[in-house]
């Protein structure tokens, strides 16, 4: 049945789209004081956006039937044909979650993920508090040399493992409100702790590698910078520890508070002597620990080059983590178990069980994304920056920031990345600022995504767990979206700006 939230999204979404047709001026101001058409198509990637924000957030559909939208709506709009709207569908991105789904799959149907569970209890004892610090560790640490999306993927099975050891009786379903907000807690750590960790470094996520590439060759002369592993890490790490406090003590504490007495207390079982490993989770275990060191490796093996006799010189430098991805799952549906009972590590009948309306999810948000890029949009969203003109660089900083971490919400980071830094920095430029004060923190806010599933990667993930709503995950995202807002700011001058010098 319709809640009367969902009742009311459902009419306003395209409402709201239909009056802000209306609303929007045929022309605005660019960052050169040009003035420039608002065209129609950039009028109806507005509208559409609005829409598929409210039916998102209320819930007024499926949330996957939303992200279905644009394939419907943006040819009739003139906004993209049918080949340049499906095409984000079946992008690199899904693949790469197929992959990485695959091989969680994998460890569930080996039971591989109760052994890890276990091991988790072993070292943090039966203390659910410290068994959230040491996933939120794992996580970051993982995703600053790896994928944060195969890095959620595969630490999600651990957890919800955990979650049912901590429950009244083996179901998905709890008895109180203390054991579902462990379970909210645990989820949203692992994916909020798996997006921070990737900011660490250059490869943990791909903006900081537009980043990089933008101050090699993007600046003017004066501006260009080349930024080392180690110089990346020395400014942009303390943020990420500072951060994950943060994270707990607002999850934990505030948000979706607990009181361990009142969760069972887990029979701890040591597998690792009870029992030896079988041979699936023996091969299960041997393709993800390969997996995650090609993850962690693939910039130095796509530099692998052999004498000119061979062809191609470099015949690993098209290698991606999307690729490495299906390299693993491929892995899994070939190597045996049982050959004579054709029995495979990976089957279909477990692979049906991967979360296609989530990939579908992700494909509606990369089509949106490249909407709002290619039609001007985000051209339009940086102009309405120069109404205040006479503002204190801080202020200018905190609006950008706030504005990106709200942007990503319902955008690729990646992509929102690529369009706006260029924009930002000619915006500094022109305002007779420093354009790192603009771009490196903005580059940071793009991982700084809470509150919608299709934010980022990790959020998607966790999501499709089915253990969190999106107003659940509202609630928490939103403080903390405002909370990183400041402290990417305060942090701009206290950090950033004295270390990398400007």
């Amino acid at each position: 049945m319709f809640s009367n939230i969902q009742r009311i999204g459902f009419f306003a979404g395209p409402i709201a789209a239909l009056l802000l047709y209306f609303a929007l001026p045929d022309q605005y101001v660019d960052t050169h004081k040009a003035l420039i058409p608002l065209t129609f198509a950039a009028k109806t990637t507005l509208c559409m956006t609005l829409w598929m924000a409210i039916w998102w957030l209320s819930e007024a559909i499926d949330i996957s039937a939303t992200a279905l939208l644009p394939v419907a709506m943006f040819p009739l709009l003139h906004i993209a044909d049918i080949k340049e709207t499906t095409a984000p569908y079946a992008s690199h991105f899904i693949f790469l979650f197929i992959g990485g789904f695959s091989i969680a799959l994998a460890m569930q149907r080996w039971k591989l993920d109760i052994r890890l569970a276990n091991t988790v209890l072993a070292i943090a004892g039966n203390n659910p508090r410290l068994i959230i610090i040491g996933f939120m560790f794992s996580a970051a640490t993982l995703s600053a040399f790896i994928s944060n999306t195969a890095t959620t993927a595969v630490m999600l099975p651990i957890g919800l493992s955990i979650i049912l050891l901590f429950a009244k009786n083996d179901k998905e379903e709890f008895e109180n409100e203390d054991q579902h907000n462990f379970t909210r807690c645990l989820l949203l750590c692992i994916a909020y702790s798996a997006s921070i960790g990737g900011t660490m470094t250059l490869i943990g996520t791909a903006p900081n590698l537009f980043l990089a590439g933008f101050l090699e060759q993007g600046l003017p002369a004066e501006y260009q910078l080349r930024l080392s592993f180690v110089e990346w890490a020395s400014f942009a790490a303390p943020l990420a520890i500072l951060f994950l406090p943060i994270i707990y003590l607002l999850l934990t504490k505030i948000i979706f508070p607990f009181d361990i007495h009142k969760l069972k207390k887990p029979q701890h079982v040591d597998y690792l002597q009870q029992e030896k490993m079988d041979r699936g989770q023996k091969i299960t275990i041997t393709i993800f620990i390969i997996t995650v060191l090609l993850w962690m490796t693939r910039p130095l093996i796509q530099e692998i080059s052999f004498s000119d006799d061979w062809q191609p010189a470099k015949p690993f430098s098209l290698l991606s983590d999307s690729g490495i991805a299906m390299i693993a799952a491929m892995l899994l549906f070939i190597t045996p178990v049982d050959f004579k009972k054709r029995i495979f590590v990976m089957d279909w009948q477990t692979a049906t069980r991967l979360p296609w309306g989530i990939f579908i999810l992700f494909g509606g948000g990369l089509t949106l994304a490249k909407a709002i890029k290619d039609n001007g949009v985000a051209e339009f969203f940086a102009a309405q920056a120069l109404l205040l003109p006479d503002l204190p660089g801080y202020v200018y900083v905190l609006i950008i920031v706030a504005s990106i971490i709200f942007l990503t919400e319902l955008t690729s980071n990646t992509a929102t990345t690529a369009t706006l830094i260029p924009i930002l920095a000619s915006i500094a430029i022109g305002l007779d600022l420093h354009p790192y004060l603009f771009i490196f923190p903005a580059t940071l806010a793009a991982s700084f995504a809470f509150m919608m599933p299709i934010a980022t990667p990790p959020n998607t993930i966790v999501f499709a767990s089915g253990h969190i709503s999106i107003p659940e995950m509202c609630k928490a995202g939103l403080w903390l979206n405002i909370i990183g807002s400041g402290l990417i700011t305060v942090y701009t001058y206290v950090v950033i700006k004295p270390v990398v010098g400007f």
